[in-house]
């Protein structure tokens, strides 16, 4: 049965993307707010089929730490979910993507007209550069960047090698960054099409002030969020991938 389930959310997932992307093209047009308020839309149609087709739900905590305003968000990458789920929580978030997404149909198109960040990884020094001004233009509209200083993603557990992309960033915007916790990859992992029922908990943690040096403040963002997402991932959670289909 739970194959069967993963099966229908997977052709579910897949085929709103162009259905909405093509459907509503139209806005591609106008300002970037109504291309959001698009993405905005398919994000949450995904969680739904999530919770009706899949039987994951989606909970967030730690909503008196989360910004509303212009913010730099650190969060754990264990999937695609991540990218849902804080797609349709916050109310104007840009990602910080790897260049080669942008010319993908659909996703690029969207990606592009909503201005998030894309960077070249092969670009080094230039490329970081790059990414901090693009990061300085979305905060001055008074969006949320949201990074995931792991460069990459990995499996429920597994401590992750943060990036220094962050650092830069939060150096150069002189300001606070909000880390996100999550156990998403338990019920939606990085490979396969496989859904697990549960409950997938991303969690706004409290903000690392300001004005840190970079040593420091990379040392206190891994510590919370490794040390909260592994909190997540309780006896039964850890035990769902081994769930009979």
């Amino acid at each position: 049965m739970n194959t069967l389930r993963s099966l229908i959310f997977t052709a579910w997932l897949y085929l709103s993307m162009p259905i909405i992307a093509i459907g509503l093209s139209p806005v591609l047009l106008l300002p970037h707010r109504y291309v959001q308020g698009v993405c905005k839309l398919w994000a949450k149609l995904v969680l739904f089929g999530l919770r009706w087709i899949a039987g994951v739900k989606v909970e967030v905590r730690g909503l008196e730490h989360a910004p509303s305003g212009a913010a730099l968000i650190a969060s754990k990458h264990q999937g695609m979910l991540d990218i849902v789920a804080l797609l349709a929580v916050l109310p104007d978030a840009c990602f910080v993507m790897k260049k080669e997404l942008m010319p993908l149909p659909f996703f690029g198109w969207f990606a592009w007209k909503s201005k998030m960040i894309a960077v070249d990884r092969a670009g080094h020094a230039k490329a970081l550069k790059d990414m901090t001004r693009q990061a300085r233009d979305r905060l001055s509209e008074g969006r949320q960047i949201v990074i995931f200083p792991e460069g990459t993603r990995n499996d429920p557990g597994v401590p992750g090698d943060y990036k220094p992309g962050v650092a830069a960033i939060y150096r150069d915007l002189e300001g606070p960054c909000w880390p996100v916790a999550t156990n998403s990859g338990v019920h939606w992992p990085a490979h396969g099409f496989r859904r697990y029922p549960g409950t997938v908990v991303f969690e706004f943690l409290e903000p690392i002030p300001a004005q840190l040096k970079r040593g420091a403040m990379m040392a206190l963002l891994e510590s919370r969020i490794e040390t909260a997402s592994l909190a997540l991932l309780e006896p039964k959670a850890q035990l769902a991938h081994s769930e009979p289909a």
